[in-house]
């Protein structure tokens, strides 16, 4: 299974002249690494690990367009749950304006959403839905707080969690064969998004043999679902994660954000699927 690694640069960078910096580097860098033949990063043919980025909205279109003839996917950070066109929701961007931007992915469902916008199961149904019907693929986050882990109710809140996909599939299920292709999972335990705290590799290992055996209960095309791990991913510990076969890759916040520390955990899913 072909490997994934995700920068969500979430409210980052501040400015155009900042973006720009970065994907300079960025470029500069997976190049670099082709012509020096030391990843196969820069090379379509036999890529064991695809990358992706999700800038903020106002950033969208210009990355995208820099992006395009890149080994680099770009995506939203979110969609509109109200529609998946138009309308007047002030300071919302649809599934359709976000297509039409150039991205073909969004995240949804991220922990920060769901805290300080009160996301919630019917609102993330209605995202997934708009999203799968303007040809969006869905990079679906889900996790528990730290209060959750305390509690060892890690996996009841994934099961709650990933409801959403099942009811999803229930109310359309013209979608399931093609789910697999069209979805990821990326889990992040709240507890360790930018804190440093990182759950053992048997932890999350254990956390994505679960998640992946719920998603296929759901339907059998889905038993090979993606799954990611996101929180406190960085270029140190990239390695042992990327060498366990539960975790298909990872979802990067502020490694993210320094071309040097994103394309070496790159290069760890890489080395690890090659």
């Amino acid at each position: 299974m072909q490997a994934w690694v995700i920068g969500n640069w979430k409210q980052n960078p501040a400015t155009r002249h900042d973006v720009n910096a970065l994907l300079d580097n960025l470029l500069t860098e997976i190049d670099a690494k082709a012509q020096a033949n030391t990843s196969l990063l820069g090379s379509h043919s036999d890529r064991h690990c695809q990358l992706m980025v999700a800038p903020s909205c106002i950033h969208l279109a210009e990355v995208s367009t820099r992006l395009k003839h890149s080994p680099v996917i770009c995506a939203a950070q979110d969609i509109s749950e109200h529609s998946a066109n138009t309308g007047a929701y002030t300071g919302d961007c649809s599934a359709k304006q976000v297509a039409d931007s150039g991205a073909t992915w969004t995240l949804l469902g991220h922990s920060e959403r769901r805290q300080y916008h009160s996301e919630a199961h019917d609102s993330l149904v209605k995202k997934l839905t708009h999203a799968f019907a303007q040809n969006l693929r869905v990079v679906f986050c889900i996790g528990e707080t730290q209060a959750q882990y305390d509690n060892k109710q890690t996996l009841e809140v994934i099961d709650t969690q990933l409801s959403v996909i099942k009811d999803l599939m229930t109310q359309q299920p013209e979608l399931v064969a093609s789910l697999a292709n069209r979805l990821i999972i990326a889990y992040e335990p709240v507890w360790a998004i930018g804190t440093g705290k990182v759950p053992t590799v048997e932890e999350v290992s254990k956390t994505h043999a679960h998640i992946k055996q719920t998603v296929a209960g759901f339907a059998s095309t889905a038993d090979n679902m993606t799954v990611l791990y996101g929180g406190s991913v960085n270029a140190e510990n990239a390695d042992s994660f990327a060498a366990d076969a539960m975790i298909d890759g990872a979802l990067v916040g502020g490694a993210s954000l320094k071309a040097e520390s994103f394309l070496a955990i790159a290069n760890a899913f890489e080395q690890a699927h090659s």
